[in-house]
C-alpha cells in the first residue's frame, strides 16, 4: 500500500509560485519594453527636431524661433533623461523578477526531486513486499509438495 508523499501540498504551491512569478516576468518585461520604445520615440523625436532646427537655423531665424526651438529641445532631454531613469528602473525590476522566477523553480526544482524519491521509495517498498507474500506463498506450496511426496512414500 503507498503512502501520498506528505509534501505535496507544497509541492502545489511551488508550483502555483513558480507560475505566478512566470506572469510576473512577462508583465514586467513588457513594462519594460514599453519604457524602452518611448525612450526610443523621444530620441528620435528629438533627432527629428534637431533636424529641423538645423535647416531653419541655415535659412536663418529671428531669436525667438531660436530660443524656442533650443527651449524645446531642453524639454525633450529633460523628458529623456526621465524616461531613461524609468528604463533603468525598470531593467532593476526586470532582474529582481528573473532571480524570483529563477528562485521558485529551484524550490520547485528541490520538491520534485524529493517526490521523486518518495515515489522510488515507495515502489521498492511495495516490491519488497510483493516478494515477500510471494516467496511466503512460495514456501507453502513448497511444504504442501512435500507433505503430498512424504504422504506417497
Amino acid at each position: 500500500m503507498t503512502h501520498p508523499f506528505p509534501l505535496q501540498p507544497l509541492v502545489h504551491l511551488s508550483q502555483q509560485k513558480n507560475d505566478a512569478a512566470i506572469k510576473k516576468l512577462g508583465q514586467l518585461n513588457r513594462l519594460k519594453q514599453s519604457a524602452q520604445s518611448k525612450l526610443d520615440m523621444l530620441h528620435q523625436y528629438r533627432n527629428d527636431y534637431q533636424a529641423k532646427f538645423r535647416l531653419a537655423e541655415s535659412n536663418g531665424m529671428e531669436l525667438q524661433e531660436l530660443l524656442n526651438f533650443k527651449n524645446f529641445i531642453c524639454r525633450l532631454d529633460d523628458a529623456i533623461e526621465q524616461q531613461s531613469m524609468v528604463v533603468s528602473q525598470a531593467q532593476l525590476t526586470l532582474e529582481q523578477g528573473r532571480n524570483e522566477l529563477a528562485e521558485t523553480q529551484r524550490r520547485m526544482k528541490s520538491f520534485d526531486t524529493l517526490s521523486q524519491r518518495h515515489t522510488m521509495t515507495e515502489k521498492k517498498q511495495e516490491a519488497k513486499s510483493e516478494q515477500l507474500i510471494q516467496d511466503e506463498h512460495n514456501g507453502r506450496r513448497s511444504g504442501i509438495h512435500k507433505t503430498v511426496h512424504s504422504e506417497e512414500n
